[in-house]
């Protein structure tokens, strides 16, 4: 078993290394460019969606409850459309600073898990590829798997899904290596 406090720096310089490697996939790659679409006529959308007085919070149209979901009247909504899920963030301008902050810390999150899951199940002076295979594993699930739910239950397209699995994975392999070189020996 390996100690957390042991395994600081791989935390530390993991988190680092996946924030600077997700910054230039989003800012310098353009595979994620198409991931997100215009609403038609967004102004006349946009004009009624502040009439109608939205908060921040995750909203589900056409809307009802358990025992409506087999309603002729909901199920004529539904037939009608458009079906879908929206979020709705705080009125002004996305604060990027805060975003990459919790983004980060996120990472530390991961390291940590990660750290820990391999802590306990690899020894000190294992070799590299030992180290990589569970710290990677571990990364995938976290970075990588949790994303397929969005396509699943969010009605995201499963292109921007698999993108995203992907990024998870370039983020694990990250992690891994990143563990693997800073192993205590």
């Amino acid at each position: 078993m390996v100690p957390l406090t042991a395994l600081w720096l791989p935390i530390l310089l993991s988190a680092i290394v996946v924030f600077v490697a997700s910054s230039i996939m989003h800012m310098l790659l353009p595979y994620h460019r198409g991931d997100y679409q215009q609403f038609p006529d967004e102004d006349k959308l946009l004009a009624a969606l502040r009439a109608a007085g939205l908060k921040r919070g995750l909203y589900v149209f056409p809307f009802g409850t358990h025992k409506e979901m087999k309603s002729p009247a909901l199920m004529e909504k539904y037939k009608q459309g458009p079906v879908g899920m929206m979020t709705v963030f705080p009125s002004g301008p996305p604060v990027m600073p805060k975003f990459l902050g919790m983004w980060f810390v996120y990472c530390l999150i991961m390291g940590f898990f990660v750290a820990y899951l391999t802590g306990h199940t690899v020894t000190p002076g294992a070799h590299y590829l030992v180290i990589f295979r569970v710290a990677g594993t571990a990364a995938f699930l976290g970075y990588g798997l949790g994303h397929l739910s969005n396509g699943i239950w969010k009605g995201q397209t499963w292109s921007a899904t698999i993108k995203e699995v992907i990024d998870g994975l370039v983020y694990s392999l990250l992690t891994a290596g990143t563990f693997g070189w800073l192993w205590p020996r």
